[in-house]
């Protein structure tokens, strides 16, 4: 697909969605973002968008609710008049001891990092539909790609982005006559979580082959290259340094 003049909708637009939005403008892409509370971060990103000439809007939405996908794929297309590329970020990273996981915990996780990602896809389809064509592009986790959990406190999303790998096969499957291409992008050690020390900042390191960490454009070239794929469907891409082979 040639990103010129298409539109793609981003969910969870903060840090690494950032320039993932800024890299599509650069391929002449517009650009609609979907914050839940980092309002100042969006419209940054919105204003760095309509530096490099293209348009953006900013939307604000709750994804837990079962209504918010329809919501801002329509808002989408309504501000922007098409929708080619749904790119699922929004995530729920949360650690937390198996015994003091509440039914609360599992459900938002399941909400945001799973369910959303099908109400947004279902929403997005008949729009691409109507343009013979679309890519849909998810996040899972490069721990869920390696089939086998890692880290104790991460049940919930370790189980929802397992689901989203299946519900990708699965989406890219059902969509591929309509030349919808569904792919997803699970990333590695790509930027340090808040709080991260230097000694756990070193320890990833360590344990990536590559000996460092990836950094948000990884992931962005990553969003293009499936998005301008024609032939690509229905695969979760590692972007993790390697960090998969220890």
């Amino acid at each position: 697909m040639e990103l010129t003049d298409r539109v793609a909708l981003i969910t969870g637009g903060k840090r690494i969605g950032a320039v993932v939005a800024t890299e599509l403008a650069r391929r002449g892409a517009d650009v609609a973002l979907v914050y839940r509370t980092s309002r100042t971060e969006a419209d940054e990103t919105a204003g760095a968008v309509r530096e490099l000439g293209r348009r953006a809007v900013v939307l604000q939405a709750d994804l837990q609710q079962p209504d918010a996908g329809d919501r801002v794929v329509e808002e989408a297309v309504a501000a922007l008049g098409r929708l080619d590329v749904l790119v699922n970020m929004a995530s729920v990273y949360q650690h937390k001891a198996m015994d003091s996981l509440e039914v609360a915990d599992w459900d938002t996780q399941m909400a945001v990092d799973l369910r959303a990602v099908w109400l947004c896809a279902r929403a997005a389809v008949p729009h691409m539909r109507r343009l013979r064509g679309g890519r849909i592009i998810n996040f899972s986790d490069w721990v869920a790609r390696s089939g086998r959990p890692r880290y104790v406190g991460y049940l919930p999303y370790y189980v929802a982005k397992a689901g989203v790998i299946a519900l990708t096969e699965a989406l890219a499957l059902e969509l591929a006559a309509d030349q919808i291409l569904v792919n997803a992008v699970a990333p590695g050690p790509i930027v340090a979580p808040e709080g991260t020390t230097d000694e756990d900042f070193a320890s990833v390191e360590r344990a990536t082959p590559v000996g460092r960490w990836g950094g948000e454009l990884e992931i962005a070239k990553a969003v293009i290259a499936l998005a301008e794929s024609d032939f690509i469907t229905g695969e979760t891409l590692r972007v993790d340094g390697g960090r998969h082979l220890k």
